[in-house]
């Protein structure tokens, strides 16, 4: 016997398809927008295309935080303004059901999300920024395999330089090769070779290039004249240069956990600009996440729309308000790392300001008598659409006549 009443489970369904299309969808936004920049990026560095999708899937519980307030708070917003534009509003308040009672499945989705958000920015995230860092370390260094680029000079260590006039089958086939390294003693080794490609060895330091068809050219101050080999095939090891170890996690404030952001902000063996940087980033991931809890009032008063009226200006100000807020807060975050506000000063009072609008807002549409608290807005709006209206009409109408 299902325990849960119908009207809570018909609410659930209208909540939830919105909120989760419009999550997947920001999320998707987001990682098509970094994708271009990480392609662009890896090119650059001649890594393996392989390490993109490696990228974005660290990049994913950030996107995550980001997209689970505004899915929130549209999936509430477009339920709730369906169930009023079709007055079945109207009909559960004639059967005595208040805003109250109505609550009860939005912010049993708002709990559940915001324990989600915590356990991301809190605990999640750290791992994965640490993990997206390490990639571009990795790549920057060679250390993720990094292609040759084809038709420029490449420096392998700091005595060997090799240039590839035309690269196939994904590098394993290497055309148009000249490459020269140089010993302590002052002798140089020279090479053009027609064809070659690279054989990994038993020494993970050393790898060996396979020259075909080409001629060596060997340098020394003992020789009077430089010897010339002419050679069918000839094998070329090569060092490979020393990687320097990633350093280890917590390089930046966004790399620790919650806990670990608590211990070092009151750390006195740290430098103060170390303790600020991590209180301001503790409260602002813990501003973030309370912050969840308004959104459901605020989504219930922004997707009630004036009486005959189906305007749509409570969607686009719930957009408005929740990126203003995230601004906001990054804004107070960066002035509590200066330590030109205290960190709990900066970000909490602009929370409670935000708390108070999302409580008066509800309080309006839910205890005042045909309240609306965006109905300024919205006359504003309606005046605005006649105008434009009527500026189109004229418009036609004189086209028409010329």
């Amino acid at each position: 016997m299902n325990r849960l009443p119908a009207i809570d489970r018909y609410i659930a369904r209208l909540i939830f398809f919105p909120m989760l299309g419009t999550l997947v969808l920001s999320a998707m936004l987001l990682v098509l927008e970094k994708m271009l920049r990480l392609f662009d990026f890896v090119a650059t560095e001649g890594g393996p295309v392989s390490v993109v999708w490696r990228m974005l899937a660290n990049l994913i519980p950030e996107y995550l935080s980001l997209g689970i307030p505004i899915g929130l708070m549209l999936g509430i917003l477009l339920a709730f303004r369906r169930l009023a534009t079709s007055s079945e509003l109207d009909v559960l308040r004639g059967v005595g059901m208040s805003f109250g009672r109505l609550m009860r499945v939005p912010y049993a989705f708002a709990f559940a999300l915001a324990l989600l958000n915590l356990a991301i920015v809190g605990f999640i995230q750290p791992y994965a920024r640490y993990a997206y860092e390490g990639l571009r370390f990795e790549l920057r260094s060679g250390a993720l395999g990094a292609s040759i680029k084809v038709g420029e000079f490449t420096k392998l260590g700091s005595r060997m330089t090799l240039r590839i006039e035309q690269s196939y089958n994904e590098g394993r086939n290497l055309r148009g090769i000249f490459v020269r390294g140089e010993n302590k003693d002052g002798q140089s080794v020279s090479a053009t070779a027609a064809e070659g490609q690279f054989l990994a060895t038993d020494d993970p330091d050393t790898i060996i290039l396979r020259l075909t068809r080409g001629v060596l050219i060997h340098e020394s101050p003992k020789f009077a004249v430089p010897r010339v080999l002419t050679f069918d095939s000839h094998d070329l090891p090569i060092p490979l240069p020393k990687i320097e170890a990633f350093r280890t996690r917590g390089g930046a404030d966004r790399e620790l956990t919650i806990p670990e952001l608590l211990v070092v902000g009151h750390d006195e063996a740290e430098p103060l600009a170390t303790r600020l940087e991590s209180r301001a980033n503790f409260h602002f991931r813990i501003v973030e996440v309370v912050s969840m809890f308004f959104i459901p009032l605020m989504a219930i008063a922004l997707a009630i729309p004036p009486k005959r009226s189906t305007s749509s200006l409570g969607v686009f100000l719930s957009i408005v308000l929740l990126v203003t807020q995230h601004k906001i807060n990054e804004y107070a975050e960066a002035l509590g790392a200066r330590g030109a506000v205290d960190p709990l000063l900066a970000l909490w009072i602009p929370l409670l300001l935000f708390g108070a609008l999302a409580v008066w807002m509800y309080y309006t549409v839910a205890h005042v008598p045909g309240g609306q608290p965006i109905g300024a807005l919205e006359r504003v709006a309606a005046k605005a659409g006649q105008k434009v209206r009527a500026f189109i009409r004229l418009f036609q109408r004189k086209q028409q006549r010329i």
